[in-house]
């Protein structure tokens, strides 16, 4: 595995599941979201968008422990949530990251019970977290990383607005957009929810990106 200073135990459980070379996608985007800068990131399907998100947010934020999410992951809808949900249990498996999904058919006051127990990475459908954020569902006071996995067709709900009242109360932290296409709408949010973003737009054959770091993992969407 060739990933600069990649957490050990991350590396491993990536090395057990077969990941040990890095994707074009990995590799140019790894260095840049481990410095902690915003980021757009633009890649066709099927380039490993999910597996970056949950490879990122493991190194990030393994080793240490909080009582209040540290990493917030906003996705399409409950199969999505149940599907970047695994990605965490095979990746993370050799760290003590609590990980939890929400979405619109789960049970409101369970939900918000599981969560004030201490979970690290909260992720959820853009309806579900709103309506947790307005009646104190979770914390976001503690949050390193706020990232929209799959941006295109959350936007096409118009879900603009859960979204940036979810990011409007954060002080500060890291922004991550993921999207297949850079359409009009994406760019308007992408305008008002990143800070000096660094820019990735990746291509099928290849990338075109205007950062020059480097370093990365292996894929799968």
């Amino acid at each position: 595995m060739k990933l600069k200073k990649i957490n050990e135990k991350l590396q491993d459980a990536l090395i057990e599941n077969g990941l040990t070379e890095a994707n074009i996608l990995q590799m140019e985007t790894f260095s840049t979201i481990k410095s902690g800068a915003d980021c757009m990131i633009v890649s066709p399907k099927g380039t490993g968008k999910s597996t970056t998100i949950v490879i990122n947010v493991i190194q990030q934020l393994v080793g240490h422990t909080e009582e209040s999410p540290r990493a917030l992951i906003i996705v399409e809808d409950k199969e999505k949530v149940l599907a970047m949900e695994a990605l965490f249990e095979k990746y993370g498996k050799y760290t003590n990251l609590e990980v939890y999904g929400v979405h619109d058919k789960g049970d409101m006051d369970y939900d918000k019970n599981y969560i004030s127990t201490g979970v690290d990475v909260l992720i959820g459908t853009p309806n579900k977290l709103s309506d947790m954020f307005t009646t104190a569902g979770y914390n976001v006071n503690r949050l390193k990383m706020l990232i929209l996995d799959d941006a295109d067709p959350i936007l096409r709900l118009r879900n603009e607005t859960k979204i940036m009242r979810i990011s409007n109360s954060i002080a500060k932290t890291q922004r991550i957009i993921f999207a297949e296409i850079l359409t009009e709408r994406i760019e308007i949010l992408a305008d008002k929810f990143l800070f000096e973003p660094y820019f990735f737009d990746m291509d099928e054959e290849g990338e075109e990106e205007l950062d020059e770091e480097e370093d990365g993992i292996e894929e799968e969407e």
